[in-house]
C-alpha cells in the first residue's frame, strides 16, 4: 500500500468557530496544536509543586485590595 499525499492534502480539513482551514494548514495548525498542549502540560508539571504557594499569594493579595476599600473614608 503506498503513501498517497495528495488524498491526505484533500482530506485535511479544520474548523473551528468559523476559522477553517483545508490541506497543509490544516495539518500544520493541527500539529502545532498538539505541540502547544505538549510545551503547557510540561510547564503545568514544572509549576505544579509551586502552585499552592501561588494561589495563597494570590489570596492574600486579593484580601489586602479588599482591606484598602474598606479604609477609605
Amino acid at each position: 500500500m503506498e503513501f498517497d499525499a495528495a488524498r491526505v492534502m484533500r482530506a485535511s480539513r479544520l474548523r473551528i468557530g468559523r476559522v477553517r482551514a483545508m490541506g497543509l494548514p490544516a495539518i500544520l495548525i493541527g500539529v502545532a496544536g498538539i505541540v502547544m498542549a505538549a510545551g503547557v502540560a510540561r510547564s503545568f508539571r514544572t509549576i505544579a509543586p509551586m502552585l499552592p504557594e501561588t494561589i495563597r499569594e494570590l489570596k492574600n493579595l486579593v484580601d489586602a485590595g479588599r482591606d484598602a476599600r474598606t479604609l477609605k473614608p
